[in-house]
């Protein structure tokens, strides 16, 4: 059921970002000869118009095959349909067609997120000061894997109803109440009664010294949560700034990253294939449809700041040359446009199989 949800958010994504170039190229008169989901082999296909619509075997990605894209020769002398190539049109045409993509992915990650906010959005009580909240509750985020808590089988998402040691009870607790508790009963066992899935459970947590530099804890991060529900457009511009803080988040963490792999400081272990991130849709689906779908944004959006990566093959390279044929007034070359598409291509293929490759042992 995980590998089917990850294939089919996956294809979403792809039908979405490849929507967004064959909408405007349709829309400037640019001729589209295919849009496909997935990468050959062909399993279905069926020609409407000028256009074969096609779904392959490998779902992995997808493409729009945009008509004069391949920068080969479609001169009016050779072609009557050289007018509507993507080249024959002007720069500022071919890249917002190019952009069309990740704006896409972006406006796709605003309308998950605004749905969201419109059926009830779990969100942190101190970042929504002073807005009623509804089902307040303290809420598990993150558990150390080698840590007490993550010994006594705790996980994130776990709702916490009151933590105890014989006589001592604290119910309905806050963040504060929580930490004092357990920082006072080091070496001491507590017992933490949650809420998982519905199901009421106790856990009995030996809170120990270390994990945290001045107190006792037991190796979890909590927050006070409510649900926040709007109305139609109060649930848009929520979910617009959502949207801008997750891609610009995105933006820098994949940023840095790169500045620490070209300066030879970067944890490659940080970066997941098809593999790790169906690991991913499953975990977030383990924990609810409000997490699974911000997942789904979050990749999204994902995809839209790599493809602004000014990289031959991406939509950030294609760009990048477009800028440069801005500047110096005349055409690449097509041979080297073409070899450096074709030599970006093949190290994508090199980097996603040698990631999925490391998310696989990392299963195993």
């Amino acid at each position: 059921m995980t590998i089917l949800l990850f294939i089919v958010i996956l294809g979403v994504l792809v039908f979405a970002h490849e929507l967004g170039h064959f909408s405007l190229a349709k829309w400037f008169g640019i001729r589209v000869d295919e849009f496909a989901i997935g990468f050959p082999p062909r399993i279905i296909s069926k020609k409407v118009g000028e256009t074969e619509y096609s779904i392959n075997l490998i779902p992995l990605g997808g493409y729009v095959k945009i008509y004069g894209e391949d920068m080969l020769d479609h001169s009016a002398d050779l072609d009557p349909d050289a007018s509507r190539s993507l080249t024959a049109k002007n720069r500022f045409k071919q890249a917002l067609v190019l952009v069309g993509g990740i704006t896409a992915n972006i406006l796709f990650a605003w309308v998950l997120l605004s749905i969201v906010f419109m059926v009830g959005a779990p969100v942190s009580k101190e970042q929504y000061t002073g807005t009623p909240l509804h089902n307040e509750q303290l809420m598990v985020l993150s558990v150390l894997a080698d840590s007490p808590a993550g010994h006594a089988g705790l996980q994130e998402g776990d709702v916490i109803l009151e933590v105890s040691a014989g006589t001592e009870v604290v119910t309905k607790p806050s963040v504060k109440e929580v930490q004092g508790f357990i920082a006072s009963h080091e070496g001491k066992a507590i017992m933490v009664n949650i809420i998982r899935k519905d199901a009421p459970l106790s856990l009995s947590v030996v809170p120990q010294a270390g994990i945290v530099n001045d107190r006792a804890a037991i190796g979890i991060s909590m927050d006070e949560v409510g649900t926040l529900k709007l109305s139609f457009f109060p649930a848009l511009l929520e979910g617009a700034k959502r949207t801008i803080d997750l891609f610009i988040l995105v933006a820098q963490s994949i940023g840095i990253f790169f500045y620490q792999m070209f300066s030879f400081q970067a944890d490659f272990s940080q970066i997941s294939g098809p593999v790790g991130i169906a690991t991913m849709v499953g975990n977030a689906q383990a924990l609810g449809w409000f997490y699974l779908i911000s997942f789904t944004a979050l990749i999204s959006l994902n995809l839209a700041v790599i493809n602004l990566i000014p990289f031959p093959a991406l939509d950030g390279g294609r760009l990048f040359f477009l800028l440069i044929e801005t500047v110096i007034r005349r055409p690449l070359p097509v041979k080297f446009v073409r070899y450096a598409n074709g030599i970006g291509f093949m190290i994508l293929i090199g980097l996603l199989i040698l990631v999925t490759y490391k998310d696989v042992m990392h299963l195993i």
